[in-house]
This record gives C-alpha cells, structure tokens and sequence, in this order.
C-alpha cells in the first residue's frame, strides 16, 4: 500500500483519469445487464438507468471504505482532518474523484446536461475540491468524511431505480424510503454540518479555509434542498397518490 500510495501522490492527475476509465468499463458492462420493459421503452430512461447503475457501485465501494478509514483513525483524529491521512484514505478519494469526472462526462456527453444540471452543479463543487486535497496532500481526512454521504447514495440511488422501474408501490420501497431518510439525516446532513463546524472553528488558521467553507455552504444548501424533496415526495405527494403521475411524465434526472 505505501508504494502505491507514493505512485498516486506523484501523480495525481493521472491516477484520477485512471480510475475514471475504470467506472467508464464498468459503465460500459453494466450496459449488457438487462433492464426494467418501462426503462428499455424510453432512450432517456434506459440511459439513466444506467448512469444510475455507475453511480450505485461508486456508492457501494466508497461508502462503506469512507467509514472503514474513519474507524482505523485514532481518536484524536477527528481534531486533525485537515492534515492526518492514511494510505487507504487517499487511494479512496483518488477512486472517488475518478468517477466524479467520468460521471460528468457521461452526463455531458450523452447530451442530458440541462436535465441533469443539478448534478452537474455538486460535481463542480466536488472536484476542484478533491483535486485540491489530492495534489497538495490537506484536507484528506476532511474529504473522507464528506464520503459518509455515499453510505445514504445507496439506499437513494435505490429508491431512484425502484421508482424508475414503476415500483413505488413495493414493500421493498416503502421499506427503503424510511431506511433512506434516516441515512440520509445521519450520514449526509449530519456528516455535512460537522465539517462545517470544523471549518469554522478553525477557519482563522487553516489554510484556504474559505475555500472549503464556499463549497461546503453551497452543498449545505442542496442538501436541505433534496431533504425537502425527499420529504415532500415520499412522504407527503406519496400517501396523496401524486407521485406515480409525477414520474411517469418527469424527464428530469434528479425528480422528486
């Protein structure tokens, strides 16, 4: 692991394209994998399917590594974010920032940039800020952290492929929905106002804190953007009956 770890920090850039590629295979098998008869019907749908499918293995391998990373940490650690890092915390950001980039690719490339815009919005705020950690070796640990929100990405990319499957009406949804809302509250929001806090107690001495602190303020505000969405669709429109009509019609990557 240290001698990977040394090929990495040499280069970065690199190592982050790689990885990219990698998701790009993966993308590329998943293809061949079959699909739900309403998705296959539409072209937008079975491509979103897809990106969906890419972005449920970027969530399963990274989630679960970002909490692994963080339970190794000494205690005192969590007083250190901004300069302690491991060997495997750094190949994990390297892995994730790949396919950050190659998920904005797909999603420029295939021409659904404008229904996806919201995405491509965290993506910008996500990369520069990776890169950023990757190349000057700070902000690790913070970046590990701000990971713990793909343990929620599960259990919402689920929802998401339940929904696109037209099968809202499921046990396994509804099962899910309440799963997902409570990831979301302890993994995603909380781990984000954390990192927040850190920053501010500490923005007078670290360095580029005003970086960091732009780019978390801004996923502050998405994130209780989607906690609404996710409050009134699940569990408002939903007990209405409103929500199937929304989907069937919705040609937005992100709908409620």
């Amino acid at each position: 692991m240290e001698g990977l770890l040394l090929v990495l920090q040499k280069h970065p850039g690199p190592s982050v394209f790689l990885f990219s590629l990698i998701f790009r295979g993966v993308h590329r098998l998943l293809q061949r994998l079959p699909q739900p008869k309403v998705v296959v019907q539409d072209e937008f749908r079975s491509w979103e399917w897809r990106n969906l499918s890419v972005s449920m293995v970027h969530s399963l391998l990274t989630g679960p590594w970002a909490l692994a990373c963080a339970v190794t940490w000494p205690p005192e650690m969590l007083n250190e974010l901004h300069s302690y890092h491991t060997p495997s915390s750094y190949l994990l950001v390297c892995v994730s920032t790949g396919y950050f980039v190659q998920d904005s690719a797909d999603i420029i490339l295939a021409g659904h940039g404008r229904g996806s815009w919201e995405f491509l919005v965290h993506h910008a705020l996500v990369i520069p800020t990776f890169l950023y950690a990757l190349y000057t070796r700070l902000y690790i640990s913070t970046v590990v952290v701000a990971l713990f929100v793909e343990v929620n990405s599960v259990t919402l990319h689920l929802r998401l492929l339940l929904k696109r499957a037209g099968a809202t009406s499921s046990t396994v949804y509804h099962i899910n929905k309440v799963i997902n809302m409570c990831t979301f509250i302890i993994f995603r929001l909380c781990s984000q106002l954390y990192l927040t806090w850190y920053i501010l107690r500490r923005y007078s001495w670290l360095p580029h804190a005003s970086f960091f602190l732009a780019a978390l303020m801004a996923m502050n505000v998405m994130i209780l953007v989607y906690l609404y969405r996710l409050v009134r669709s699940d569990f408002i429109l939903h007990r209405a009956g409103k929500s199937r009509a929304q989907d069937k019609n919705s040609k937005r990557f992100v709908a409620d």
